[in-house]
């Protein structure tokens, strides 16, 4: 006897290396309310992630975590960091910036745990979806962004064959 397959919640996910859906609306920065849009971060990486529930036993973490190392994340480049980054607490009471991203779980009116790196073109460059209970750690978010094994104060590679090549052979 055949199965009905799961319907699919119709979620469609913003492609990689593509430009990442415009977003504005209310956030919370510095603590003022204040408008702000994707736009606002151009020039700038964007760690964009979306979390489902207040005081729930997850999201408080990760909201805390992310806050406690935003100090370290805003680091010079020249120092190891990324560079300026702003984490502004943004509403979305009406849920289109979750549909935007591919993130809204209709039948809960929540977003799925998201998590996208923007560069400072505006495209997207890396995107993870969880389930509500599974959580992300600032850690792993930060080696996304560096090579593998990389460490602070130590040699990156540029993106290109040549840059790689440089880089190989320095280390090796």
């Amino acid at each position: 006897a055949s199965q009905t397959p799961p319907k699919m919640s119709g979620n469609v996910v913003p492609s990689i290396g593509k430009p990442a859906p415009k977003f504005k609306g209310t956030a919370v920065v510095d603590g003022e309310f204040k408008q702000i849009s994707l736009e606002d971060y151009e020039g700038k990486y964007v760690v964009f992630f979306f979390y489902p529930l207040d005081f729930t036993f997850v999201c408080p973490t990760e909201i805390i975590a992310f806050s406690e190392r935003a100090e370290e994340v805003n680091t010079d480049r020249k120092q190891g960091g990324l560079g300026s980054m702003d984490i502004p607490l943004l509403a979305d009471k009406n849920l289109e910036i979750a549909k935007s991203y591919g993130v809204l779980k209709e039948e809960d009116g929540v977003a799925y745990r998201g998590l996208f790196i923007i560069d400072g073109k505006q495209n997207l460059r890396q995107v993870t979806i969880n389930d509500l209970p599974v959580g992300r750690d600032v850690d792993e978010t930060l080696r996304l962004l560096c090579p593998a094994g990389w460490k602070p104060g130590s040699k990156t590679m540029k993106a290109d064959p040549k840059g790689s090549k440089e880089y190989f052979e320095s280390e090796n």
